[in-house]
């Protein structure tokens, strides 16, 4: 008995599996015959076509001003920075750093350049008495030479010995007033060298103070230009811990801490293969179309083309390739630098021309077909002579316009 239900369930299996295998087959066929009959089609369009080169690239911009942070300005550290990528206007805020240390410096400096100022003040003063007892000291020295002499000038009159006492007083006097006169000059000089040595303190106290206003100015950098923020890179904690500048970071003296694009002088800089190099010129209409907004047709002209390739380094092995620049007419105000996308170089037109799209193009014997669908439903191959070739669709000569042409291969299928 057990033997005997075993048979059955093997028997029942086998069954099932046949079934199985029988229902697969038929969807297989069914679909082969539907895929036949009705394959994808297409339309013949007939209008002008427009023969184009296609350069793969990213936005970039023709004109940008670096942001840097101050030169010689010691312990900044960023504590506010503008929105990173959003746009800014010229003369707003981007950078502001910690104006602490800046404060403290000018208040130091301020502190000696009023004792510099106080010295001066002390010197002059010093100077000023000094002068006025030389003028004393030097009017009393002429006195009594003045004196002397009048007493030497009764020599005729007085005893000889009286007399001689007079001349000597006199010289006596007459030489204690060079003495006094060259005290004079001798000290009018010393405290001109005193007043000049301060006040040259005075003034270099006065320069660090405004170096210290200017270090304290300096602490909020403004946009030069209309754009938008891009923050540079920051190196110092290495090459692979690098990040873009945020608050909180310490900035070394002249670091590049931001790029204003112009967003006025946006391009397409597209990559140029050789083989299509000769056919791209300045001047020529382009069409870009930008991967973030795909609905967009932006008209533009080719405004040059580099002179030598240039390596590409994004891919592996390295792409060498002409570059291709793109003058946008009506540059869109959500464009960004570095944003992918393509253009579209029309190289020619050719009015009139019937286009299918590229996959309706299939060859036999050498030479290019399509398969336009009859009256009865069938597919008859047409020879085509093709005129120009794009890498979505084809403008050809051989098929009428508004033909419905198959995008499938009917060569190996069994047409009803």
């Amino acid at each position: 008995m057990a033997a005997r239900r075993r048979s059955k369930r093997i028997l029942v299996a086998l069954v099932t599996i046949a079934i199985i295998g029988a229902i697969a087959g038929g969807l297989w066929r069914m679909r082969k015959v539907q895929a036949a009959v009705n394959p994808p089609t297409a339309r013949a369009r007939k209008g002008e076509f427009a023969v184009i080169v296609v350069c793969r690239g990213e936005l970039s911009v023709r004109r940008s001003v670096q942001m840097v942070a101050p030169i010689n300005v010691p312990d900044l550290k960023i504590v506010w920075l503008a929105p990173p990528g959003g746009a800014i206007k010229s003369g707003q805020p981007v950078v502001r750093f910690d104006p602490s240390s800046a404060k403290q410096q000018l208040d130091e400096k301020n502190a000696a350049l009023r004792q510099a100022q106080a010295t001066v003040d002390q010197a002059v003063a010093q100077a000023r008495i000094t002068a006025e007892q030389d003028k004393l000291d030097l009017a009393n020295a002429r006195y009594q030479v003045e004196r002397a002499r009048l007493e030497a000038s009764k020599q005729a009159i007085v005893s000889v010995i009286q007399g001689e006492e007079s001349k000597v007083d006199l010289e006596s006097a007459e030489m204690k007033l060079k003495v006094q006169e060259a005290a004079v000059d001798l000290h009018k000089s010393s405290d001109e060298a005193k007043i000049a040595s301060v006040k040259r303190q005075l003034d270099k106290a006065q320069a660090e103070v405004d170096v210290a206003k200017e270090r304290l100015g300096q602490m909020e950098l403004r946009a030069p230009i209309d754009g938008v923020v891009v923050y540079q890179m920051n190196n110092s904690q290495g090459w692979t811990n690098r990040q873009p500048f945020k608050v909180g970071d310490h900035v070394w003296s002249g670091a590049p801490l931001a790029v204003i694009p112009d967003l006025t002088t946006i391009r397409m800089e597209g990559r140029l293969d050789e083989v299509d190099r000769g056919r791209v010129s300045a001047g020529a209409e382009a069409r870009v179309h930008v991967d973030a907004f795909p609905e967009e047709t932006l008209a533009a002209k080719v405004g040059s083309v580099s002179p030598l390739t240039m390596v590409t380094f994004g891919e592996w092995p390295p792409v060498r390739s002409f570059h291709v620049y793109g003058e946008i007419a009506k540059p869109d105000s959500r464009l960004r630098p570095d944003m992918n996308g393509r253009m579209d170089v029309i190289t020619a037109r050719i009015p009139n021309a019937i286009s299918v799209p590229g996959k309706a193009i299939f060859t036999r014997d050498g030479k290019p077909i399509v398969y336009v669908s009859q009256k009865d439903g069938s597919y008859r191959a047409e020879n085509v002579e093709i005129l120009a070739r794009n890498p979505d669709e084809v403008a050809v000569r051989g098929i009428k316009e508004n033909s419905v042409v198959s995008l499938n291969d009917l060569s190996l299928e069994k047409q009803p």
